[in-house]
């Protein structure tokens, strides 16, 4: 809904604005705002509430509002914050931050999606059982990739910003908006959509992103390990939280009968 979508543009103005106060060093900047704010919506998204609640309209309608605003954000702060873009006019990088919305895969590719699904085409099963085998090998290839590129190292010497954009975007994010929820009347299956959109780990887009537009892809990679790791415990936490204070219900009978 509409009070979704203001929760994302205010965690996104409101991350970049403190990063352009707080974090003195340009180069990681961009990489920073985007690891702090963009969840991994669709995946984990789709899975708790496949997990919860069955099946459910919340899920496509999450990924098909808050994918690509990420994504519409994640390129104008990357465009205005990357590493060679020292010296451009804001008018080139306002020019350059629209064209690389036009040309932002994920955003095409929703786009198109959306075509076909309108149109009511079908296409042969040989073609839908590949882009479902594709699609569900995406995120476990892209945290191999990320997983093999890590380098320690120069990611210990990014530990403070690595753990800042880890507290924003599995703690703060969800600590002031989620009570906002609540008090707007969002419950259940809403609920849970909107603590995945503010709590769920880093998305392993980021990574490609930040490298291909000249961001800092060694912070980024150090926030995604980091939030993947502790989503564990906090997503837990914050489901327990909602749980007991009568936000939302957990199906029992519907979690024994996916798990057999």
């Amino acid at each position: 809904g509409l009070g979704d979508v203001y929760k994302r543009q205010i965690c996104f103005w409101v991350v970049w604005g403190t990063a352009k106060l707080l974090v003195r060093d340009k180069t990681i900047r961009g990489a920073f705002v985007q690891s702090s704010f963009r969840g991994s919506a669709a995946v984990m998204g789709l899975a708790f509430i496949q997990n919860i609640y069955g099946s459910s309209a919340m899920g496509p309608l999450m990924i098909v509002s808050a994918v690509p605003l990420y994504n519409i954000f994640s390129v104008i702060v990357l465009t205005f914050e990357a590493n060679d873009s020292t010296g451009i006019d804001k008018k080139a990088k306002i020019r350059q931050a629209g064209i690389n919305i036009c040309k932002n895969p994920i955003i095409l590719s929703i786009l198109a999606g959306l075509i076909v699904g309108l149109l009511g085409i079908q296409f042969p099963m040989l073609v839908n059982k590949t882009v479902s085998n594709v699609a569900q090998m995406a995120t476990p290839l892209a945290l191999i990739t990320i997983g093999a590129g890590f380098e320690g190292r120069k990611a210990l010497a990014k530990i403070a910003p690595t753990m800042a954009a880890s507290m924003i975007k599995l703690v703060l994010q969800p600590l002031v908006f989620l009570p906002v929820a609540a008090w707007m009347g969002f419950s259940g299956e809403k609920m849970i959509a909107i603590l995945i959109m503010l709590a769920s780990p880093t998305t392993p887009s980021c990574y490609i992103m930040a490298k291909s537009m000249n961001n800092d892809e060694v912070l980024t990679a150090s926030v995604i390990v980091t939030t993947t790791l502790m989503a564990a415990f906090t997503l837990t936490g914050w489901i327990f939280l909602l749980k007991t204070l009568g936000y939302i219900a957990v199906s029992y009978t519907h979690l024994r009968a996916h798990e057999t």
